[in-house]
């Protein structure tokens, strides 16, 4: 596929934050006879792309155009802009809630690398949370809530009023269950960018300012480094049946993305975790959950949805807790329902998450 230029049926997107630096091309291209397929190609800035069809043969124009708008308003939803600078959400509906703050995302880690951390001395240990990451910035006597994904957010009554009661200016970042905000690092304190400190000095400052406040709905996360007690804490961690543990270097700095592989944050999950798309609803209180493959969905089973919340409708990425994947159908063995996951696109819904049963 060679480089697109932007026309109604083609176009080139770029985004750019933190280490972050891609490209993704897409395009209708003729297949004969009034049939079109939808081709796409994707990768770092200057590399080899990847390349694929989200059509598995050719289509009328209509069906294509409606796959080709999909496409790309997924991509321009998640921060992929045709400008040339690649700034995330310009021209976009996100445009106005792009707050320009990009997140430290962390790796998983298995069993063994596991080891090493907890007998480290460089390495702190936190309680992974099941909530929804969040950072709160507070300028100009102005507090906001920031997504993952960098857009501006509305925030829990108790949570903003606590937040905005805090002396001083400050970027949060954090874990938020409810209306509580589980606090694990601290950006930015009084116009200085903390994020080239060292983990611990960051932690140190974040402990000194939180504790100004009554600490019910911003709350510190624990943290441990002596490996005897992050033992402890994570075998009570694993028997309580939190979703997992956090390892984080202490002497790295705040580095906005998610590395390619390992990296200054990791994380251990005592279960797994999916982002799965419903694809249809049940007689009973459950949807059908699938996959994207490739450029097609394959089912990988059904979720109950507990009493009193809302069913998600047919295209809505969910998050799904699951034991393990059967790697004959990839069925999720005994999920349970979390939540929409409004952050993502439907794209990100890909098979590749799955951590499947051991032979």
């Amino acid at each position: 596929m060679s480089h697109l230029t932007d026309t109604p049926d083609r176009i080139a997107l770029h985004y750019r934050a933190g280490t972050s630096d891609k490209v993704y091309q897409a395009a209708m291209e003729p297949a004969g006879n009034g049939l079109f397929t939808v081709a796409f190609a994707y990768g770092r800035r200057g590399s080899t792309l990847q390349t694929g069809t989200k059509t598995n043969g050719p289509v009328p124009y209509q069906e294509a155009r409606a796959i080709y708008e999909r496409l790309v308003g997924e991509k321009t939803a998640k921060g992929y802009t045709p400008a040339d600078d690649g700034t995330p959400y310009r021209n976009t509906a996100n445009e106005k809630r792009d707050t320009g703050i990009a997140c430290q995302l962390l790796n998983p880690i298995d069993e063994t690398g596991l080891m090493h951390l907890l007998d480290s001395p460089d390495h702190a240990l936190q309680e992974k949370f099941d909530g929804r990451r969040l950072l709160l910035r507070k300028s100009n006597g102005l507090l906001i809530g920031v997504n993952r994904l960098g857009l501006e957010i509305g925030l829990p009554a108790p949570m903003a009023d606590e937040a905005s009661a805090l002396h001083g200016e400050f970027i949060l970042d954090g874990e938020a269950v409810g209306e509580i905000l589980y606090v694990f690092d601290l950006l930015a304190a009084d116009g200085s960018d903390l994020r080239s400190e060292a983990y611990d000095v960051r932690l140190r400052r974040l402990y000194l300012l939180l504790a100004a406040g009554p600490q019910r709905h911003l709350r510190a996360v624990e943290t441990v480094c002596l490996p005897t007690a992050k033992r402890e804490r994570f075998e009570r961690l694993r028997a309580e049946g939190r979703e997992g543990a956090v390892f984080k270097d202490l002497h790295a700095p705040y580095t906005p993305g998610r590395p390619a592989s390992g990296g200054a944050q990791l994380k251990f999950k005592f279960y797994e975790t999916a982002s799965c798309l419903v694809i249809g609803r049940n007689d009973r209180h459950s949807v059908a959950l699938g996959l994207f493959r490739g450029g097609s969905v394959v089912p990988c089973g059904n979720v109950t949805i507990p009493a009193g919340r809302e069913i998600p409708i047919e295209g809505t990425p969910v998050d799904v807790r699951y034991l393990h994947a059967f790697p004959q159908s990839g069925t999720l063995f005994q999920p349970v329902y979390l939540g929409p996951h409004d952050a993502i696109a439907a794209t990100a819904c890909t098979i590749e998450q799955l951590k499947y049963k051991a032979a």
